[in-house]
């Protein structure tokens, strides 16, 4: 399942709509990646599946203080 493990963002529902107005239910997915992640703290790398936007997070506040919820 494709939820990000920083930011918690998971798939949207919503509806394709034709021309003729028909609506078909479609699901748009975050872009997820997995990658590996340097925990400093515990000495190891981590494997974490994360979006776009967790890695700026990452990036910006590091991983210890994101896994405390800061």
């Amino acid at each position: 399942m494709a939820i990000c493990a920083i930011t918690g963002k998971r798939w949207m529902n919503g509806s394709k709509v034709s021309h003729s107005n028909i609506k078909s239910p479609k699901r748009a997915k975050p872009n997820i990646q997995s990658k590996r992640v340097f925990d400093v703290e515990a000495g190891r790398w981590v494997r974490l599946k994360v979006s776009a936007k967790g890695l700026k997070v990452l990036n910006k506040k590091g991983l210890a203080d994101v896994l405390r919820g800061r």
